[in-house]
């Protein structure tokens, strides 16, 4: 199998044409269904297959499972902050960093997908709540040199639990 198609199991996300409050929904839906489905596709794997890796070169599923709710709570807080303040830079992390720390490349992946599973419950809630314009609101992502709207950050952390997941998912189905 080709490298790309190891890194990127379900392609890169594309932003759509169109982007409407039905599109709202489905990417909200996604977002609130991803627990579960890390769940049920975790939940029989040994530590032998945790600790395998999905491509030469990148992480293991363990590291996989704990950097979702890493990378979910960051976009959480950069949701909240866009829609509370003016286009605020917000702060990067260094995801790759944080998958090498210890609980992330050892530890209980049973403590993050509980954690998702709150995060995601909010997260959700918290974007019921907004308006369809509040999704053109932006904020600076300095590593990027680039505002990006709610709208497109939406879109990208729907596509990246599915993206992980398949990661996940063809690895464990080779």
């Amino acid at each position: 199998m080709d490298m790309e198609k190891l890194k990127y199991p379900i392609g890169q996300f594309v932003m759509p044409e169109v982007f409407d409050q039905k599109q709202v929904d489905t990417w909200i839906s996604e977002i609130e269904a991803l627990p579960e489905q890390l769940k049920s596709a975790t939940e029989n794997l040994t530590d032998e297959e945790l600790n395998q890796s999905y491509r030469p070169g990148g992480w293991t599923l363990r590291q996989v499972v704990h950097h979702v709710p890493d990378s979910h709570m960051n976009a959480y807080i950069r949701f909240k902050q866009a829609i509370t303040e003016d286009i605020p830079v917000i702060r990067p992390y260094y995801e790759e960093r944080w998958a090498e720390t210890g609980e992330a490349k050892n530890g209980d992946i049973k403590l993050s997908l509980d954690l998702l599973t709150a995060l995601h419950q909010r997260w959700a809630a918290f974007l019921k709540t907004l308006k369809i314009e509040d999704y053109q609101r932006k904020y600076i992502h300095p590593a990027h040199h680039q505002e990006l709207t709610l709208a497109n950050m939406l879109g990208m952390y729907a596509w990246h639990g599915k993206h992980h997941l398949a990661h996940i998912t063809n690895t464990i189905t080779k």
